[in-house]
């Protein structure tokens, strides 16, 4: 009988060799992108797609004389589902280009991705150390480092010296955990306590209690943008907003799909992000006008790292005159520059990872609806896992 890890050197030869095979040499770039589609993060991934889809109608469906071919499959939210569409892809549909998705997904399929040469822009995933993980890794979305970082430096610049930190006990939950922590004391901050919710259905309640208790200036809190409007609704509910304790955290608590209706429990909470419905540029307005007519609601941040995805792909392809070659289009996005609806941003030419800025936003009434309205901006920032950096 086979070891297993001849059997899994067969097969990765297997895929080698499969994905040989391109659709672009007969005229035709295909982009395969897997999402949840549904399950508990169903909604992330559907955001995605909707912006990579209003990019395409923007734009044309060819770009340097090949039709551009977009592919979408569901995870159904389980990173064993994905790495398996992924590894179809490769075999099965041949497809030039991956769109990349949840972070299980990407880390599961890393050394496929390597093996088979194919250029994959992550759209989704925001785990930081995931871009180490292939060298056919770019990234379109943010890192949680970006956001949790810089407020705690906004934080800490705004006298605010005591907090309590509540995050999703998920990995995404310890990064921004880990990364708030090490800026803010860096910076001279104390955190009376690190609590940790559950994932699936939690109460939020107990722990906000534990929080109050400690007497803090302020919650640092990174939970799923699914769950921002129960926990906003609670946080009032235990009265910690009549403590006068503030919420300051990464976007995703504020995010504009669901902001809309989580009512003025969440008003005044500060969060650091790169988007913004209410981002103030000409290319955003048009943007988001764009976007709520073809879809009825405003778009968020995850439809906007959709957007760019699809827009580094394109330009991208521009430049290496519609060729698929991989190392042709790894070396056209790396360094690739542009002015998003998001604002300024570029791929980093040694990492692949997204720079951007980060706005400090407060969450606002504006003409009668719940926006995050920006009021400090932190320039071109790149990925902070380091305290040093």
């Amino acid at each position: 009988m086979w070891s297993r890890r001849t059997a899994r050197m067969v097969a990765s030869l297997a895929i080698v060799l499969f994905a040989g095979g391109s659709a672009a040499a007969q005229g035709t770039v295909k982009v395969g992108m897997v999402m949840p589609l549904t399950g508990t993060l169903a909604s992330a991934g559907k955001q995605v797609v909707a912006g990579a889809r209003l990019y395409m109608r923007q734009h044309g469906d060819a770009v340097a004389g090949k039709r551009i071919e977009l592919i979408v499959k569901d995870d159904t939210s389980a990173f064993e589902v994905g790495k398996r569409l992924i590894q179809e892809f490769i075999v099965n549909d041949k497809v030039d280009i991956i769109g990349g998705g949840l972070t299980g997904d990407l880390l599961a399929s890393a050394p496929l991705i390597t093996e088979a040469s194919k250029p994959t822009v992550i759209m989704l995933a925001s785990t930081s150390a995931l871009i180490e993980k292939s060298p056919y890794f770019v990234r379109t979305s943010c890192t949680l480092s970006q956001s949790s970082g810089i407020i705690a430096e906004w934080a800490i610049q705004n006298g605010i010296k005591k907090v309590v930190s509540l995050v999703t006990d998920f990995s995404p939950g310890h990064e921004a955990e880990a990364i708030f922590k090490a800026r803010y004391l860096a910076g001279g901050g104390q955190i009376a306590e690190f609590i940790r919710v559950p994932l699936q259905n939690p109460d939020f309640a107990p722990f906000l209690q534990r929080a109050r208790d400690a007497a803090p200036q302020a919650i640092f809190v990174f939970v799923p943008s699914v769950q921002a409007a129960t926990f906003a609704k609670q946080f009032v509910e235990r009265g910690l907003d009549k403590a006068g304790i503030k919420l300051i955290g990464p976007g995703d608590v504020t995010d504009d799909e669901l902001l809309p209706t989580m009512g003025d429990a969440i008003l005044g909470a500060v969060t650091a992000h790169f988007y913004s419905a209410a981002h103030p540029s000409p290319i955003n307005k048009a943007f988001v006008k764009a976007f709520e007519q073809h879809n009825g609601y405003r778009p968020n941040f995850m439809v906007v790292s959709g957007y760019d995805g699809m827009h580094l792909i394109y330009e991208a392809l521009k430049k290496s005159n519609g060729s698929a070659d991989s190392k042709a289009l790894m070396s056209a996005m790396k360094g690739m520059a542009w002015e998003s609806p998001r604002g300024p941003m570029s791929i980093d030419p040694e990492t692949g990872d997204v720079t951007h800025n980060i706005y400090i936003r407060k969450v606002e009434k504006v003409n009668g609806e719940l926006y995050s309205v920006e009021f400090a901006t932190f320039e071109a920032v790149k990925d902070m896992r380091s305290a040093g950096k």
